[in-house]
């Protein structure tokens, strides 16, 4: 099976393109794969380390703050969707799979202009701009939520899969990561997604003195890479001496190891954040956006919270004295920790993967082909 792969921007569409292609690839041995994305997006990175070779285009999403920049958008999206045209033609796919991010958008169309079935995964309740504006191109529409069905226009496309989570991330062990990462106390990771959140890395700067004196827990801080310089300059600034309890990093390569080994874990509440955190069944404190479309982040937050599934701090509420003293009191409170990952159990969901080959499958079988 030949898959064209395209999912741009952050951790939140790449990983979840990554781990299908992981999956195909160890399903099909004649697997073969090519991802499409931007040079602007975390994909420059990522894809070239999971292995896989990658083309890239120059789209750029709709900014709404600005109208009079939609010229530049569409001018960009018609010179990229004949990109993708030559792209396709060139690597002959059997299918193409996208995840998201506006890189997703003109391949898509392409696709269709080239009479390749594709399928398009959302990861949210509330369908993204790209992916309401492709389902007319899509064979399948892949959706995260049963919700989602009654915002598609094309409901007869709608499968319900679940998120797509990592392998890695699927088969962790608490125990054996906490002895890979030599873990004796208990450990906190924090981290603003894939790109970061400056009101996250602010506040954890500020709570970092305390971290140190009280000696509680260890501290795995994630700043997202085009932050790190400003943290670690804030740090110096205020003349913060970090010792071995507490790690500062860009980006947290390792973060099924990571996130495995933690007891709590402090994050934005993006979908595949929380379906990460929920598969590993890891007590947490969900941080929403409040600059996502439709405020979906809070909503994913609130389902997690109402089913005791996790603690809600807004970025109106949030401060450094706020969220140590959430940390430390769950930390303290190990019926609470327990029954939180019980409740977790609710979220889980380890199929999507199977599920989104099966259509791939479907799609490969559409145009004729066989394994």
């Amino acid at each position: 099976m030949r898959v064209i792969y395209a999912g741009g921007g952050t951790g939140g569409h790449i990983n979840p393109a990554i781990s299908v292609a992981d999956y195909a690839k160890d399903h099909d041995s004649n697997h073969k794969a090519l991802f499409i994305g931007t040079k602007s997006g975390l994909e420059t990175r990522l894809v070239p380390k999971a292995g896989y070779d990658i083309k890239y285009i120059d789209v750029i999403g709709f900014d709404r703050r600005h109208p009079l920049k939609a010229f530049k958008t569409v001018k960009k999206l018609i010179k990229s969707r004949q990109d993708c045209k030559k792209i396709i033609r060139e690597f002959k796919p059997d299918c193409v799979v996208c995840t998201g991010g506006y890189v997703s958008g003109p391949v898509m169309m392409a696709a269709a202009k080239c009479g390749v079935p594709s399928l398009i995964h959302e990861q949210n309740v509330y369908p993204g701009l790209t992916v309401k504006g492709s389902e007319k191109y899509a064979s399948y529409l892949a959706l995260s939520f049963d919700e989602t069905i009654k915002h598609m226009g094309n409901k007869d496309k709608c499968v319900v899969t679940g998120n797509p989570v990592r392998m890695e991330i699927i088969n962790a062990k608490s125990d054996t990561a906490r002895k890979k990462l030599g873990i004796t106390k208990p450990l906190v990771l924090i981290f603003g997604g894939s790109l970061g959140a400056q009101k996250i890395n602010s506040t954890v700067i500020k709570m970092l003195k305390a971290v140190i004196k009280d000696g509680r827990f260890l501290l795995i801080f994630g700043t997202g890479e085009r932050n790190y310089k400003a943290v670690t300059d804030e740090i110096k600034r205020e003349g913060i001496i970090l010792n071995d309890d507490i790690k500062v990093l860009p980006y947290i390569d390792n973060i099924a190891d990571v996130m495995a080994a933690a007891d709590i874990v402090v994050s934005r509440s993006g979908a595949i954040t929380v379906s990460e955190i929920a598969v590993l069944k890891k007590p947490s404190i969900l941080i929403p956006s409040p600059n996502v479309v439709r405020n979906h982040q809070e909503q994913n937050a609130r389902e997690f919270e109402k089913n005791g599934a996790a603690a809600v701090i807004t970025e109106a509420e949030l401060d450094e004295a706020v969220l140590y003293d959430k940390i430390c009191s769950m930390l303290s409170d190990k019926e609470k920790l327990l029954k939180m990952s019980e409740n977790l159990g609710a979220f889980s969901k380890t199929d999507a993967l199977e599920k989104i080959y099966g259509l791939m499958l479907n799609m490969v079988k559409s145009k004729g082909k066989t394994q």
